[in-house]
């Protein structure tokens, strides 16, 4: 729509002139001449509009916050793990659909939840109150841990920073009921009074797990000390950002000699863990742990790991825990105002809980072996399409091409789910018990996560689920991930033209293979080594074209707010994706259908276009602005095109015009 505001201008203008004239007296005693509407929109004056016209008509806000066809996409893969669910739930084809169909069961059946009651955490209560002796804690800490109840601390797999072809286990500070350390030592008013709201929710919990109500206030303070003691040991949340600050390996034989009173060695044994090294990035935060384990008494860590069992079970147990955890948790924390429905809660649940075993279900049903196969395909074309674009850019040196060749060479194109499957025996979860099914599945969750780490398990599963939708460069794994559920209109869709698919599909993978070659794939050679492999000649350059594609976006109107630009330098990473996408997938189309017809050319286009339809309120559209790193929608669609002259020439649309800029003025991410 801005690109009509000029000729809107204009017209105004005219009668503004026309009415100051000698003539206009004249006119009072003409009929008045009827004004002429804005011309509509044309592929030459705004693609975005014109080829998403049918769309944007069909899809108003609606009272909701945005619309867009990529969300139309998420919200139909949400639907298709409804119907999964559902299905297996009923008629069950396999092992693992039978594990998903009574856990989605037990799940639903909310009267079974309710007479539940606590009993799925009753015999984890019954370990802790079991407890008598300070040494005792350590041991129960890790079984929680394998349960998927982090206490105290986190523990996870992740990248080893010096190797990226291995994970490590990272130790970290975590164990708190808040989400800031900072909440637990300011002094002002908002934060007291949020104090005040989680002491209540602390107390609510305890009740519900066995303190009496005469020892409410002292035990919940117990909770809060403790929990206060590990804040003031943690980092600031701003520190955690830098991955390379939270990377210290030290090895695992150490562990239990520095800390005998945690007992991390045994800790260790008890998650499967057997690497030679760990990351512990906050020794200090360790070793005060390692002190309270021994100074505290033993009930104050038996009231806390029951707080802690509480919290984390309170979404899956029967309704007074529901309702205290939202009443803190939603409401207070997130702002919200109703529970999510039940099937939604559940979905969200399992999704957590059991992920990965939805995705090898999802992508099995919903993923034809047509569709796979063709996505393999156009993404190998459009990395043969890379290949010959970096051997003919000039900005980089012969040194630089080898290096990018070779990091091509290498990379890998994983469609559909992760090449590795995992292991699904797990104990049968009947349908009696909805909590007592999330910590089976979690249990079971952990224990995969736990095989990840060790030397040439890098690779074992993706950091998203196959039924969320997602398309992306793994820089550590110099490998492209493809979803199941991307696999679908508006991105993927079969009964397209050709043309369309590699406008969409194509242009997408594009635009993240380009993210091994940019200014962050830079940082990783083809050896999974963390290293610079470009020059400043070729940094200078790369930053050049990044200033040249931000003043482009910085040029053009936020659509839906007055008197704001697209903020050029905020979008410019994905911007110049976005470019060298569309300049890929073209090339590789044109080298798949030569002789293609302008038909066929135009529905590659439109392709790239049905991407990015979307509908914006004005406060998303004012968020998006002041924060988001991608362009509307319409700039997504429409510069990259108008940079691109095979575009003009498909449409006839004349250089200079919106859509076709001149020659001197295009920007080319491979020239």
């Amino acid at each position: 729509m801005s690109n009509l505001r000029p000729l809107a201008c204009a017209l105004a203008l005219s009668l503004i002139a026309g009415l100051a004239s000698p003539a206009a007296d004249a006119a009072k005693k003409k009929a008045p001449a009827k004004s002429k509407a804005p011309a509509a929109a044309n592929a030459c004056t705004d693609f975005y509009a014109s080829a998403n016209a049918d769309w944007l008509r069909a899809n108003p806000l609606s009272g909701a916050g945005s619309v867009s066809s990529l969300e139309t996409l998420a919200a139909n893969a949400r639907r298709q793990q409804l119907e999964l669910l559902n299905t297996a739930m009923t008629a069950p084809q396999g092992n693992v659909q039978k594990l998903l169909g009574d856990f989605w069961a037990s799940g639903l059946d909310e009267a079974a939840v309710e007479r539940d009651g606590s009993q799925p955490i009753a015999p984890l209560l019954g370990r802790i109150n079991a407890i008598k002796k300070a040494k005792e804690i350590p041991a129960s800490i890790a079984a929680l841990h394998q349960v998927g109840i982090p206490v105290l601390f986190n523990f996870g797999a992740d990248i080893d920073l010096q190797d990226l072809e291995r994970h490590i286990g990272y130790f970290s500070q975590g164990g708190l009921g808040l989400p800031d350390p900072a909440y637990y030592t300011r002094s002002d008013a908002d934060t007291r009074q949020l104090l005040g709201h989680y002491n209540n929710y602390v107390q609510k919990i305890l009740t519900l797990t066995g303190t009496p109500k005469e020892k409410l206030a002292a035990e919940a303070q117990l909770v809060i000390d403790l929990e206060t003691r590990i804040a003031r040991a943690s980092k600031p949340l701003p520190d955690l950002r830098d991955p390379r600050a939270n990377y210290a390996p030290v090895q695992v034989a150490t562990l239990a000699k520095t800390y005998k009173g945690l007992q991390l060695g045994d800790f260790l044994k008890a998650q499967g863990v057997s690497d030679d090294s760990v990351s512990l990035a906050n020794p200090q935060l360790f070793a005060e742990l390692d002190k309270l384990i021994g100074t505290l008494k033993p009930d104050q860590w038996k009231v806390y790991l029951r707080w802690r069992i509480g919290d984390s079970m309170a979404p899956y147990l029967a309704k007074p825990f529901r309702d205290a955890e939202f009443d803190f948790r939603g409401k207070v924390l997130r702002g919200q105002r109703e529970q999510p429905a039940r099937q939604q809660a559940v979905l969200d649940a399992i999704t957590l809980a059991a992920g990965p075993m939805v995705g090898h279900e999802y992508a099995a049903r919903y993923l034809p072996a047509a569709t796979d196969a063709r996505a393999e395909q156009i993404a190998g074309q459009v990395r043969e399409a890379l290949g010959k674009a970096i051997d003919a850019d000039t900005r980089f040196s012969d040194s630089a091409k080898a290096e990018a060749h070779a990091k091509l060479g290498k990379l890998k194109i994983e469609v559909g789910t992760p090449k590795r499957d995992l292991d699904y025996s797990v104990q049968p979860m009947g349908r009696g018990s909805f909590g007592s099914n999330m910590l089976i599945a979690s249990t079971w969750r952990h224990r995969e996560e736990m095989k990840r780490i060790g030397r040439g398990n890098a690779d074992r599963r993706w950091d998203v689920l196959p039924q969320e939708p997602s398309l992306a460069y793994d820089i550590a794994q110099n490998r492209l991930i493809v979803t199941a559920a991307m696999l679908q209109a508006p991105v993927l869709d079969l009964s397209k033209p050709e043309a369309a698919q590699y406008g969409a599909y194509g242009s997408l993978v594009g635009a993240e293979l380009t993210h091994g070659f940019d200014s962050r794939g830079r940082y990783v050679n083809a050896k999974q080594e963390v290293r610079d492999w470009w020059t400043p000649a070729e940094v200078s350059a790369w930053d050049a074209l990044g200033s040249r594609v931000a003043a482009q976006y910085s040029a053009e109107s936020y659509p839906g707010l007055s008197a704001t630009k697209v903020n050029g330098n905020q979008v410019r990473e994905v911007a110049i994706a976005d470019q060298a996408g569309v300049e890929l997938s073209w090339a590789a189309y044109r080298a798949a259908q030569p002789a293609a017809s302008k038909d066929a050319n135009q529905a590659f286009f439109k392709g790239w276009a049905g991407l990015w339809a979307q509908q914006l309120s004005p406060e998303i559209a004012a968020q998006r602005s002041a924060s988001g790193i991608h362009a509307p929608g319409v700039w997504r669609t429409n510069l990259p095109l108008s940079n691109l002259s095979a575009f003009g020439e498909t449409f006839g649309c004349k250089a200079g015009t919106a859509m076709t800029r001149k020659a001197d003025q295009q920007i080319k991410v491979f020239p």
